[in-house]
């Protein structure tokens, strides 16, 4: 591909980055614009009067504290993965 080629693609890129930060801007948090399903479904759960029958063993003391065991959870499956997936192009070189 020659430079002309690389700027268009880039400009594209930029383009679909941008344009939706740009159409979307000031919709938010206020009006629930990107409120999520586990917000929604709640919502219609604490409506219908439901009582739990469980209760968590463990309430982590802060939101960061949340935040951070499940950063580490996606990071410990990351590293999982990634090693399954090394093992396997390993063993696939090593066999030809």
């Amino acid at each position: 591909m020659n430079n002309k080629t690389i700027l268009v693609l880039l400009i594209i890129l930029a383009i679909l980055v941008i344009a939706p930060l740009a159409v979307y801007n000031g919709h938010g948090e206020e009006d629930g614009y990107f409120g999520g399903s586990d917000g929604q479904a709640e919502d219609i759960v604490s409506e219908s009067g439901y009582e739990p029958w469980f209760s968590s063993l463990w309430e982590p003391p802060s939101g960061e504290i949340e935040s951070l065991i499940f950063a580490l959870q996606a990071a410990i499956g990351a590293i999982i993965i990634g090693y399954f997936f090394g093992y396997w192009r390993g063993q696939s070189k090593r066999d030809k």
